[in-house]
């Protein structure tokens, strides 16, 4: 199994991971940090799997329906061919978003007359015990869970259960957590998929998009889509656990929770689409984790439901990814200091009071959260911590929390100017205060560069942000001066590794996709255009069918690794597309 076989289907509660082998391996439920329900994608032999494919096991061919998260994995052999529909509903009905947890999967004949398998085998969780079954007329109970799943079908039961059997007509698969299928399927499968279909085309259709990469932008929009979970506006950093970021190399983390970071970046690149319910949805799970912190102590990330009790665990039984262990529940990172966090939580809250489309939603109470943020930013400026790489070494004063409490700072002098007069000369002094620390103690004396950390002589690929957040201007030869510096010690075969020093647990050896697109966003800013967009035609090179990025790359081989799709990843894609691409009015329009 390799990460590229897979599509991901979802609907903002409830995700799938479909092989194209028409295996769903990887599925929690009832939301994204759940325990799984089919858990293959960790354990090939045990971890369960829901199997609708060809009797002969040949692999199919996978596509999304255009402009939508409706995945189609079409098979074909000498019997016939026949396709499968999988998708998760979404779409508005009586003026909400309905998003049930439920997944369909509908099998549809198309030549010939096809044979397939249909294999339905949960596990209860972490245990991989299997549940007892209790079968109805038309559907299988699957007991022992927190709800009642059910899988409901219009095909023989008797069939079930791996035998091959020939396909002949349109046939329906739901399976359901809680609230089971009491309908007829037909109708049911068939209203459900028009109305996604519907809901995600017009989705898409109100998205800005740039005027090349065009259909990266798009599918990496409704991948991002797919991270956000809607009941408390948490965005996850990825769907999925312990899939290493290189072969051997134990770093196997558990990415189903919201990264405070991840979230910012995440709110700019919906912003670039023209898209804002999420920030808005994003508001509400802010405040609420702020309001539990009076002291505004937040940890780098949380579970969707804002809470942080996150221990780290290594799971011994689970073989894992390829065999790649440890499998891991949990992350550490939840105890980490990482104080960039506060700065990106005021550029993320920021753009509610310089828009004035947003004004109704400054509140005392959102201008009171954002002037606490802020000052707790300035507050830990140029203080040891772990950073925005997680850093399990010895910790020192990394320059990139310090630049985003410098970006803190600045953003809420802007704030100020219109809200607050009175706090202007605070924090225009911070904002002066913070960046002439940078410039003083990150800056290589013999190479003019900014340096990773305070006093220190190498880079990482995250100071490219001090250029693209405009702590250097574009004619400031340092700025030039730090692209060059990371493209010169962290180029990895036409990619950006994210550093080359030991972490705690050796010298990353793969490419951080993330690094990429943010050297493609500093060229564009500098005025190197050509060179920023022969960088993310790279991304066109990438073994990827449906368009999906892991976090990683081993760019020599062209194989991805890493929890999968990664948020970032289509972050930055998005990000680097808009800052590379013309203007429309440049671009014919």
């Amino acid at each position: 199994m390799s990460v590229e076989d897979l599509g991901l289907i979802g609907n903002c509660q409830l995700s799938a991971m479909v092989r194209r082998d028409g295996a769903i391996v990887w599925s929690c439920m009832p939301r994204f940090d759940s325990p799984p329900v089919f858990g293959a994608l960790l354990d090939e032999a045990d971890g369960g799997r829901f199997v609708i494919a060809s009797a002969t096991g040949k692999p199919g061919v996978q596509r999304y329906l255009p402009n939508t998260n409706v995945l189609e994995t079409r098979f074909e052999d000498e019997d016939g061919t026949f396709r499968v529909l999988d998708f998760a509903p979404r779409f508005v009905q009586y003026e909400r978003n309905f998003r049930p947890t439920k997944l369909i999967r509908i099998v549809e004949p198309l030549q010939g007359s096809p044979r397939i398998r249909v294999v339905c085998d949960p596990i209860l969780g972490w245990s991989r015990q299997r549940p007892k079954r209790e079968y109805g007329s038309n559907h299988i109970a699957y007991l022992g869970y927190d709800a009642e799943l059910r899988l409901t079908t219009d095909a023989p039961l008797t069939y079930l259960d791996g035998d091959a059997f020939a396909l002949t007509k349109q046939t329906h698969f739901v399976l359901a957590w809680g609230a089971p299928v009491e309908e007829p399927l037909t109708p049911l499968c068939d209203r459900f998929l028009r109305e996604t279909v519907k809901y995600w085309q017009h989705w898409v259709k109100h998205c800005d998009i740039p005027p090349i990469y065009q259909e990266e932008v798009i599918r990496s929009a409704l991948v991002l889509k797919l991270h956000c979970f809607e009941d408390t506006g948490a965005i996850v950093a990825a769907m999925t656990t312990s899939i290493p970021e290189a072969p051997g190399s134990g770093r196997t983390w558990d990415y189903r929770y919201c990264w405070l970071r991840d979230a910012y970046y995440a709110l700019g690149a919906f912003r670039l689409l023209g898209q804002f319910e999420e920030r808005e949805q994003f508001l509400t799970f802010l405040l609420n984790v702020a309001g539990k912190s009076p002291t505004l102590d937040l940890p780098p990330l949380y579970r969707i439901d804002g809470k942080s009790d996150l221990d780290e665990s290594i799971l011994e039984a689970w073989p894992g990814f390829q065999g790649e262990q440890p499998v891991r529940l949990g992350n550490g990172a939840a105890l980490h200091q990482q104080f960039d966090v506060f700065g990106e939580m005021v550029l993320a809250l920021t753009p509610l009071f310089l828009d004035p489309r947003f004004r109704e939603q400054v509140s005392p109470a959102v201008l009171d959260l954002v002037t606490r943020l802020a000052r707790k930013a300035i507050s830990v400026a140029g203080k040891p911590d772990a950073g925005i790489w997680e850093i399990r070494t010895e910790w020192r004063p990394q320059t990139f929390s310090s630049l985003m409490c410098w970006a803190a700072a600045d953003r809420m002098t802007q704030i100020a100017k219109l809200h607050r007069v009175d706090l202007v000369p605070e924090f225009a002094a911070a904002a002066n205060k913070i960046r002439d620390e940078i410039l003083r103690l990150a800056v290589d004396p013999v190479r003019g560069c900014l340096v990773a950390d305070y006093g220190g002589t190498e880079v990482d690929a995250a100071l490219l942000q001090a250029i693209t957040l405009r702590l250097l201007a574009p004619d400031d030869l340092r700025a030039h001066a730090t692209i060059d510096a990371v493209q010169h010690d962290l180029a990895h075969a036409g990619w950006l590794k994210r550093y080359r020093t030991h972490d705690g647990l050796g010298i990353p050896e793969v490419a951080f996709m993330l690094c990429t697109f943010w050297q493609v966003e500093a060229l564009a800013r500098v005025g190197r255009t050509e060179a920023a967009r022969a960088m993310l035609d790279q991304v066109r090179n990438v073994r990827s069918p449906l368009g999906l990025f892991a976090e990683d790359l081993e760019p020599v081989a062209g194989i991805m690794w890493g929890n999968f799709p990664q948020a970032y990843s289509h972050v930055g894609l998005i990000h680097a597309a808009f800052a590379a691409s013309p203007r429309w009015a440049e671009h014919g329009s």
